[in-house]
């Protein structure tokens, strides 16, 4: 866990209100105390790589969704591509960006916000990024003197909205802990 206490107060406070603000349809599926998952959850439910579903807008106000790897740190997402991808263009433009991880129908955290590149090609990179570049390189077992963690842009995920669900939060918790 890399969160602060801070940083899962935050988190907490983000998955509150996120909820209160709801429409009914929504806070009938995700049930406080019932079918939630609260920031430490989130926090122990989402350790290492998470595939995510990543939605990013064209010029022409299409949507678009790939996938990417998702790396939840100090209570927000981090994923990586090509800067050449159609979701680096997409986002230079229009940072808006949605992000879902999801597994079967036992899990489902929905997230909303801005997309911050944390090493923007041609300017300084943001202050976290080198701390997040050895947590990167030392998950994949890669060689920090590789060009491509600096050839990829990676982003962190401002969230202006989060919810986090869990048919079953208290099994999902006790299978996570058996693995």
């Amino acid at each position: 866990m890399f969160e602060t206490p801070d940083e899962l107060h935050s988190l907490q406070v983000l998955l509150d209100t996120s909820l209160a603000d709801s429409n009914s349809h929504l806070k009938s599926i995700i049930r406080p105390g019932k079918t939630t998952l609260d920031a430490e959850q989130v926090v122990r439910v989402c350790h290492g790589m998470c595939t995510l579903a990543i939605a990013t807008v064209t010029r022409r106000g299409e949507p678009r969704i790939s996938g990417a790897d998702g790396h939840l740190l100090h209570g927000r997402w981090i994923v990586g591509t090509d800067r050449q991808a159609a979701k680096a263009r997409h986002l230079a433009a229009r940072p808006g960006i949605s992000a879902t991880f999801m597994r079967g129908e036992q899990l489902g955290i929905f997230t909303h916000g801005h997309a911050v590149p944390l090493n923007p090609e041609g300017t300084s990179s943001d202050p976290a990024w080198p701390a997040i570049r050895d947590y990167l390189v030392n998950h994949y077992d890669g060689d920090s003197d590789d060009p491509f963690w600096d050839e990829n842009v990676w982003y962190r995920i401002d969230p202006s909205w989060m919810v986090a669900y869990s048919a079953d939060p208290v099994g999902l918790l006790d299978q996570q802990s058996s693995v």
